[in-house]
């Protein structure tokens, strides 16, 4: 992630601070659609995936061409989402750009969301328990972190009770440019489905994108991982990583709420 500071440095002196309009971002079919309630999904199998749904954003497609090229994914997820704010009509303020970055750093907040599990045919508990640790291989909860002032670059490690993949740490970074945040996650050990290990050790990663579109926030995520296979329950994962992503863009719905409404 760190030789990607030059590059998106640069794209930062090239990119206008203020934010874009929903067209801008996504174009103007796709906003009509997502203004109608669409929720657009794409998975694709494969070690050549393209993102398809992935806003006209420099640094996110800088950002996530590099986590690809260092991952090669075997399936990507990606979900889009918009989140409507109450006041509308202008880019988010400093006040408000701080407090929704330490409601993102919340993340012992996400215990108890809950997801919707299609082999199941119903809700599921996503995160029986979450919390920070003080390490990569702690157990030891501290407090969720709080910034006066963000930085642009973070690193958190947390110990999250997941029914599907069982408790295991997880690495969290973040990043925070002009008009865009960015946090990833990524598996710190072996992820196991039953009794089959299913995705090793640091080969996923959750990329959850938040870009200011003046009187919307577009919430881009893309869910990656390399496993040896996954012949047989493609589906099912493909299932499993985009009815995740909409459970943390309710969870984080609720975050913003406390910040705009």
């Amino acid at each position: 992630m760190k030789g990607m500071a030059l590059l998106l440095a640069l794209l930062l002196m090239c990119s206008a601070l203020s934010a874009l309009d929903l067209d801008d971002l996504v174009g103007r079919e796709r906003a009509a659609a997502l203004l109608g309630g669409e929720k657009p999904v794409l998975a694709q199998f494969g070690n050549n995936s393209t993102a398809g749904l992935i806003p006209n954003n420099n640094i996110l497609r800088t950002f996530l061409i590099s986590i690809q090229s260092s991952l090669n994914p075997g399936i990507m997820v990606e979900t889009l989402n918009i989140y409507p704010k109450p006041e509308g009509g202008r880019a988010w303020n400093e006040a408000e750009r701080t407090a929704l970055y330490n409601e993102l750093l919340k993340l012992s907040s996400l215990t108890g969301i809950q997801y919707y599990s299609a082999s199941r045919g119903s809700m599921r508990i996503f995160y029986e328990s979450s919390f920070i640790v003080d390490g990569p291989s702690s157990r030891n909860r501290i407090p969720d972190p709080f910034y006066a002032r963000p930085p642009g670059e973070l690193t958190i490690y947390a110990r999250q009770r997941d029914t599907t993949f069982g408790e295991n740490n997880y690495q969290y970074n973040y990043f925070l440019y002009p008009g865009i945040m960015i946090f990833t996650q990524e598996n710190l050990s072996t992820l196991t489905y039953g009794i089959l290990p299913l995705i090793s050790r640091n080969n996923l990663r959750s990329v959850v994108a938040l870009i200011d579109a003046n009187d919307h926030i577009v919430v881009y995520a893309a869910s990656m991982a390399r496993a040896a296979s996954f012949s047989g329950i493609r589906e099912r994962i493909s299932n499993s990583f985009s009815n995740r992503a909409e459970a943390v863009f309710l969870w984080f719905t609720e975050r913003a709420d406390a910040v705009f409404k």
